[in-house]
Formats: C-alpha cells, sequence, structure tokens
C-alpha cells in the first residue's frame, strides 16, 4: 500500500481547460498529516507509518491516544491512519514530520476511499436496483414488491445474503482511477476529477491508484515493440508511395 493524504471533502466544482472543456471536479481539502508513529519489522512485525491531522486538546482523547501522541511529541489530533509501506518505501520519513499535498502532482491517478452518504431505510428498487412488478394487468399493489423470497418447507428459511429492504448507505467505498486536475499548495487543496465518496465535510483518503502503478510495472516489464512485417506481408499503408517516389 502506498503513503496517502487523509483530507475533508468540500464540494464539487467545475474547471476549465486551455481549450474551453469543463471539468467537473470534487475539492479535497489536506492539511498537513502529521507523522506519529513510524513502523518497522523489528519493532512491529511489519512496515508502516502511522499519521495524524488537526488539532485537538489532549483532554478530548483517550488516556491511550494523549500518551501515544506525548510520546511522540506530536499535538493530538481528530483521527489517526496508517499506512502500510512496501520495500524501500518511506526510508526517509521520520516521527513528527508532515505529509502535504505537494506530494501528488497534477495529473497522477489516484484511488480516493470516503464513506457513502447515508440514505436510511430503502427498498429493493433504490437498494439493489430492482425492476420491481408490472404497472397493469392485474397488478394492484404489488408494483414495488420484492417478489419471492423464498422456496417451501425445504429449506423452510431465507438464505443468508439475500437482497432485500435495509438500511442504505454508510459504507466504505472507494472510487479507483481518478485524475488530479490541480494542486493547490498554498491552500492545501486537491483538485480531483470526478465525484468522490461522501457529504460534504466528510473525511476522505487519497492515495495513488493501485491499478495505475501495476500497469507501469507490466510496461517496465513487457516493453511495447513494433511488430515486424512477415516476408512476403503486404506492405504497410504509405509504404508503397514512398518507395514509388524513390524510383522517381
Amino acid at each position: 500500500m502506498s503513503i496517502g493524504l487523509v483530507g475533508r471533502k468540500c464540494g464539487m466544482t467545475r474547471v476549465f481547460t486551455d481549450a474551453g472543456v469543463t471539468v467537473p471536479v470534487t475539492v479535497v481539502e489536506a492539511l498537513p498529516n502529521r507523522i506519529s508513529q513510524v513502523k518497522s519489522d523489528k519493532t512491529d512485525g511489519y512496515r508502516a507509518v502511522q499519521i495524524t491531522i488537526g488539532v485537538r486538546r489532549p483532554s478530548r482523547v483517550t488516556k491511550a491516544q494523549a500518551g501515544h501522541f506525548a510520546k511522540a511529541n506530536v499535538a493530538a489530533g481528530y483521527t489517526s491512519e496508517e499506512f502500510r509501506l512496501s520495500k524501500g518505501e518511506g526510508d526517509a520519513l521520520s516521527i513528527g514530520a508532515e505529509l502535504k499535498v505537494d506530494m501528488f502532482t497534477a495529473g497522477q491517478i489516484v484511488d480516493v476511499t470516503g464513506t457513502t452518504v447515508g440514505k436510511g431505510f430503502q427498498g429493493t428498487m433504490k437498494r439493489h436496483n430492482f425492476a420491481g412488478g408490472m404497472k397493469t394487468h392485474g397488478n394492484s399493489v404489488s408494483h414495488r414488491a420484492p417478489g419471492s423470497i423464498g422456496q417451501r418447507q425445504t429449506p423452510g428459511r431465507v438464505f443468508k445474503g439475500k437482497r432485500m429492504s435495509g438500511h442504505m448507505g454508510v459504507r466504505n467505498r472507494t472510487i479507483e482511477n481518478l485524475r488530479i486536475v490541480e494542486v493547490d499548495v498554498t491552500r492545501n487543496l486537491l483538485l480531483i476529477s470526478g465525484a468522490v465518496p461522501g457529504s460534504e465535510g466528510g473525511r476522505v483518503i487519497v492515495r495513488p491508484s493501485v491499478k495505475a502503478a501495476g500497469q507501469d510495472r507490466r510496461k517496465k516489464l513487457m516493453p511495447n515493440k513494433a511488430p515486424t512485417a512477415a516476408k512476403g506481408a503486404p506492405a504497410a499503408k504509405g509504404a508503397a508511395p514512398a518507395a514509388k517516389a524513390a524510383k522517381k
């Protein structure tokens, strides 16, 4: 897992490119993330970095958290988040250092994690995208009914995981492969193309894209090579006119 930033979703706006194309973006405010602990293989069994964000009175956190922050000589924050480190990553990190938005660049592909907006108790049509019943042909009270939920006396129960009505939203979701349009270092803002899960003011985590990193590794291992024409195969387009021009 790559190192990310914990920020706050401010809302959505739009920016215009040089060609005049409007791009909808989500504004994420990522204040400096303070490093409160650096874990290593020798002491903890794995490599990770723990960060906190914001400023909070020590009396407003648990005694365990207050002692943890005091030991690291770091001001108490609102939340703590941990990022696993791969081999050779984060060797220069130290306790008390800050991670800022300048660790990202415009055009970079990222994954954004957040808590979705709560929708309350919802039916199967909204919660699971069911089609619903027929509107006519004698159907009078079953337009939005879920339909059958079981069989007969055997098995005589409803299977676990059956899609039914229930609470919708308030789930941890990650949107992958979003592009950073702009990085505002002065105001600690990230402008990310597209929608980000969660309501305004909600906490989000921005990480470098996992799939984009995998694609880069595959390109390095197997670079694309131009296919060579086999003997007797027809020449590529544009080659024949060039040969004729050379003879003239």
